[in-house]
């Protein structure tokens, strides 16, 4: 899947685009986006109606860390969901690219990521002025003593491992650090 690209990345329930093996070209909806607008649809209702309290709440911006692609959409959905903006990255170089370039409020990242890990990262952005102060969940499949040791002392605010994942513990974990 790619993204829309800067013209098109505020468009409501599209996430994207993608080819097809016999090269047409789909668009990919956003099942964040469809939840929300089935939730505010009312029957005899204007069809641009929006949600009271999201006009109200501003939403915080999160930036997940993820190379592999089924995780990292499962928990872009998980999060969008839970009614935060959502980036990804598909490793720890390109996140430590984007949070230089755009504000955010947090970031999730997997460890065992190329290029640049999880740990690495964590320690990257501990270590830059600017970043310091950015809350880390890490979300992993490293579940030793020695690995959340590790994590800790990198700079992880939360370290969650996957083997015995549950998106309340993830969502719980975000909500304290925010």
């Amino acid at each position: 899947m790619k993204d829309l690209g800067p013209r098109l990345a505020g468009t409501p329930i599209m996430s994207g685009a993608a080819v097809m093996a016999d090269g047409s070209l789909v668009l990919v909806l956003s099942a964040p986006d469809l939840l929300r607008a089935a939730s505010c649809w009312q029957p005899g209702a204007p069809s641009r109606q929006t949600a009271p309290a999201a006009a109200k709440t501003p939403q915080r911006n999160l930036l997940v860390a993820e190379d592999s692609i089924t995780a990292r959409t499962l928990l872009k959905n998980i999060l969008e969901l839970a009614g935060y903006r959502v980036r990804t990255a598909v490793d720890g170089m390109d996140a430590l690219i984007t949070l230089r370039t755009e504000p955010f409020d947090l970031l999730v990242s997997d460890v065992d990521m190329p290029r640049m890990n999880g740990f690495e990262l964590t320690a990257r952005i501990r270590a830059e002025k600017g970043l310091a102060e950015l809350p880390v969940v890490l979300v992993t499949a490293l579940e030793s003593r020695a690995d959340r040791e590790r994590g800790i002392e990198a700079g992880a605010s939360a370290y969650i491992v996957k083997s015995s994942f549950d998106q309340s513990n993830l969502l719980e974990a975000i909500r304290r650090l925010l």
